[in-house]
């Protein structure tokens, strides 16, 4: 779970787009002081994440190899927020995958899909991408600031408590709270 200093929407983002910079997984302090130190540059615009640009330029490095897997053959083009749950078709949401991954993830978020005990495991370009997509969403609304607390519980029901988290807004929310009103479970 994030730290106290985690209060926003906005603060949720950058403390898991930290984690990417970080490479944080392990829990170690100094990792940890690294990521509280990226999560205060990204929070006064001290530092800024990667473009659009500079993510493609990255999956054009491997332009054959499965973003998620790293299989390699013919990929599909997958909707990290899928468009049956309100992605759209635009670069931030968009990554080449093969058929497989494709298939298992299905019409869940990246975060629902692998779990949040594995929130930390993802591809850094696609992970990239999507919390990037997940801010633009959240600011079209006008929710980056919203208190998370003030938001949950609009995920996807039950899964907060699948997770051993009750009542805590997590990575599944971001993602959820944009889903469809009848899967999303919004007051």
């Amino acid at each position: 779970m994030p730290p106290p200093a985690v209060k926003t929407v906005r603060d949720l983002l950058f403390w898991q787009y930290a984690a990417i910079m970080t490479g944080a997984a392990t829990g170690d302090k100094r990792e940890w002081a690294l990521r509280m130190s990226f999560f205060g540059k990204l929070q006064r615009g001290e530092i800024v994440w990667s473009t659009s640009v500079s993510e493609w330029l990255l999956e054009m490095e491997n332009p054959r190899v499965c973003i998620y897997c790293g299989q390699e053959g013919a990929l599909t083009t997958e909707h990290i927020l899928p468009r049956s749950r309100g992605g759209e078709n635009v670069a931030d949401n968009v990554v080449r995958v093969c058929k497989s991954c494709n298939s298992s993830k299905g019409a869940k978020g990246l975060y629902e899909w692998k779990g949040l005990e594995h929130k930390n495991e993802h591809s850094r370009i696609a992970e990239g991408k999507y919390l990037k997509y997940l801010y633009t969403l959240f600011e079209r609304n006008n929710l980056l600031d919203a208190k998370l607390d003030d938001l949950c519980p609009c995920c996807l029901k039950g899964k907060c408590e699948e997770e051993g988290h009750p009542h805590k807004f997590t990575l599944y929310c971001l993602e959820g709270y944009f889903a469809p009103e009848k899967s999303a479970g919004k007051p």
